[in-house]
């Protein structure tokens, strides 16, 4: 069965890399997986899948469009350049902040010790695509990872955010997710004003990518 042929679904993956200077970098410890996993289960299903991962040691998967980008501002262009899609998945973890000003040259240690850095707040991806007037995908999934209060943070991110469904997952260290096989999601939709939430056993992240990609189908495929 291919329920998403004939659809187009975008997936965000992997961690951004905000420049410090030309040797440093803020990041995190997103490996992409889950969101990799997520694109190689749409493509199974029959979509035309476009990936936008940030830095990443996964190759590429087979018959999907891939795009590489290193900070948020790259992945926020590269998204909006692959719009109009049927669904948008944004499973990457993007830097909160970056850089006020990127040095041109390494920052050197002094007497006076670390240079202050001043930070920015980076481009909300998933408020922003699912804001839009035009080109709003009918499916926005947003991801929430959290340390603590999975449910009640990921209720107020979804209210906060705009978009259709998000997947919560806990990725505090003892969890293992972030770099691990497996994940534990909570999938919050809406039925009407009330929040819906499923949450699904302890699965690996290719069984996490297929149910999530079964339930979008049953949301927007076309069943042939």
């Amino acid at each position: 069965p291919r329920p998403l042929a004939g659809k187009r679904v975008l997936i965000t993956a992997g961690p951004t890399h905000e420049a410090i200077d030309p040797v440093r970098y803020i990041a995190n410890r997103s490996s992409g997986k889950q969101g990799f996993a997520i694109a190689a289960a749409a493509r199974a299903a029959g979509a035309e899948v476009v990936l936008v991962t940030g830095p990443v040691e996964l190759d590429d998967p087979q018959g999907i469009s891939v795009m590489r980008v290193e900070s948020a501002r790259d992945m926020l262009h590269r998204v909006e350049a692959a719009l109009p899609v049927d669904v948008a998945i944004f499973a990457a973890a993007v830097a909160d902040w970056r850089v006020a000003s990127e040095g041109s040259q390494k920052l050197k240690k002094t007497a006076a010790g670390m240079p202050p850095l001043q930070l920015v707040e980076n481009p909300d991806i998933l408020a922003t695509i699912s804001k839009l007037k035009e080109k709003r995908p009918p499916l926005v999934i947003g991801f929430a990872a959290e340390t603590e209060h999975l449910i009640e943070n990921a209720k107020a991110k979804f209210a906060r955010k705009g978009c259709d469904w998000i997947v919560a997952n806990d990725v505090s260290p003892a969890t293992g997710v972030m770099g691990g096989d497996r994940n534990t999601v909570h999938l919050l939709s809406r039925e009407g004003k009330d929040v819906t939430v499923d949450s699904w056993p302890v699965m690996t992240k290719e069984e996490v990518a297929t149910a999530l990609v079964s339930r979008i189908a049953r949301e927007v495929g076309t069943g042939s």
